[in-house]
């Protein structure tokens, strides 16, 4: 198991244009969401969601102002923005954080005011999150990043390849949330994209630093 893992993390690389004749089964997409959906998030508040952009007259508006995209949307078999939530709903006191303990998490009421507590502290002065909307959507945004390296890990995993996009320009981006497919850009913001297929052509070998120049111990 140790060694298909990380032959998964082998496999990966960021796949700039896709075999446009190869699409993903359903089931195997699904599969992928699923390892989006089960990724682990702060206090398991799950700040993001998954918009699956198939569409090609979308596609094509995306790509007027994505150039990180520009290679694969036109030749992609799925495509996902990831979305994170801003303040208003990850908030200590807000409707969304009460939704996921007491509805999601199912947690009994004492561990509701206990919980909600820490994280009230965690978000006043631990991080000092609670004056600050940008810092509160970045911290929101870091999270989505952990699905989305376990959403590209898993589809590696099954012979998938993937390329996550920061390349866009964020206003037009916004402009295209609320017009195009309905999203409260109050509520949420993008956090980044990600292209699914199947590589063209094989990449180049992967480059990485030694691990005695990345991991330091303290015994």
């Amino acid at each position: 198991m140790k060694k298909s893992f990380l032959d998964a993390m082998k496999f990966r690389h960021a796949c700039k244009v896709f075999d446009e004749n190869k699409k993903i089964s359903a089931e195997d997409f699904d599969y992928i969401l699923e390892t989006g959906r089960l990724s682990p998030s702060s206090f398991g508040f799950e700040p993001w969601q998954f918009l699956v952009v198939q569409n090609e007259n979308l596609r094509e508006k995306l790509k007027e102002f994505t150039w990180g995209g520009q290679g694969q949307l036109p030749t992609c078999s799925h495509y996902v923005i990831i979305l994170s939530r801003k303040k208003g709903s990850m908030v200590y006191n807000s409707k969304y954080i009460t939704h996921m303990m007491k509805d999601i998490q199912k947690l009994p009421e004492e561990i509701v005011e206990l919980k909600g507590g820490f994280y009230e502290n965690f978000q006043k002065t631990d991080f000092s999150l609670i004056d600050d909307d940008r810092a509160m959507f970045d911290w929101a945004t870091k999270q989505t990043y952990i699905a989305l390296g376990n959403m590209m890990t898993g589809a590696a995993y099954i012979g998938v390849d993937s390329c996550p996009i920061e390349g866009f320009d964020m206003e037009k981006m916004t402009n295209f949330l609320e017009e195009d497919l309905n999203i409260d850009t109050e509520e949420f913001g993008v956090s980044c994209m990600l292209a699914f297929g199947y590589r063209k052509e094989d990449p180049r070998g992967k480059t990485r630093q030694d691990i005695n120049d990345i991991a330091k111990w303290y015994k």
